[in-house]
């Protein structure tokens, strides 16, 4: 398929926040409703887009989405997010960050905290706490995956075991409407589990595009999470779970 300017560039537009809006859309080419709807059409037939209610996210199949292209995706809001999420954190206290861009975003609000002990399975992580002082890093053994810093394998959950820390900070892949948080790799997903099982708190860290997404494996269920921070409202019934669970929600809109 042959891409016009307009779809190229909406393409473009979905690739960096990972979800595109018909209204939206539509007031920013200046065009009709029924024209971007057919654009998201011609792109999800093309292989590029899953249509969703009110506008279109990347198709992911059963692959995540590069690393470098999930690090651009949605910058602003991870940065809101993990400042939240980092201003929630005290010093004087062990916290455990796992594989994502968002943890990575987290880590760096944490360079102003003191005398934090931080565990962690993500090179990127590790690299960006060396410039605290005040941070004592430990890193997981295990298998290095290339693609993202990330050390994943049955070292590395045998590693999380022997640990019990204040918090962890943690991102998914997706979420379904379920309140499930979703994964693509079966590795990562037991060290996550793992993590969550040894943590007096839970802080998962998503952006508003993990709800239009898919993954194959169950990582958890929010009802586990202590405090969710993302950066747009949830779907009111899931809103409404997440008080049954006594799961708070946090939200940061981009600045």
């Amino acid at each position: 398929m042959v891409l016009s300017f307009r779809q190229a560039e909406i393409l473009e537009i979905a690739r960096a926040d990972g979800r595109v809006a018909v209204e939206d859309l539509a007031h920013r080419f200046e065009v009709t409703l029924q024209t971007i709807r057919r654009d998201l059409s011609d792109l999800a037939d093309a292989g590029h887009l899953d249509r969703v209610h009110g506008g279109a996210v990347v198709r992911t199949g059963v692959a995540n989405i590069g690393y470098e292209a999930r690090r651009r995706m949605n910058e602003g809001a991870k940065a809101a997010i993990a400042r939240a999420c980092a201003a929630a954190i005290p010093d004087n206290c062990s916290l455990i960050l796992n594989l994502g861009t968002t943890t990575e975003a987290v880590a760096r609000e944490l360079l102003g905290h003191s005398n934090i002990t931080v565990i962690t399975n993500n090179i990127n992580v590790a690299n960006i706490l060396v410039a605290n002082p005040g941070c004592e890093i430990v890193v997981a053994g295990g298998t290095l995956r290339r693609t993202d810093g990330g050390l994943v394998g049955e070292l590395t959950t045998q590693f999380f075991e022997q640990f019990k820390v204040d918090f962890a900070v943690i991102g998914a892949s997706a979420l379904d409407r379920d309140g499930d948080l979703l994964d693509f790799d079966l590795a990562e997903v037991r060290v996550s589990k793992a993590i969550i099982g040894q943590s007096r708190k839970v802080y998962l860290v998503c952006d508003h595009s993990k709800l239009g997404r898919s993954a194959p494996a169950r990582l958890a269920s929010l009802a586990e999470i202590t405090t969710m921070f993302t950066d747009a409202p949830l779907p009111d019934d899931l809103a409404g779970q997440c008080r049954d669970w006594n799961t708070e929600i946090s939200i940061s809109a981009a600045g």
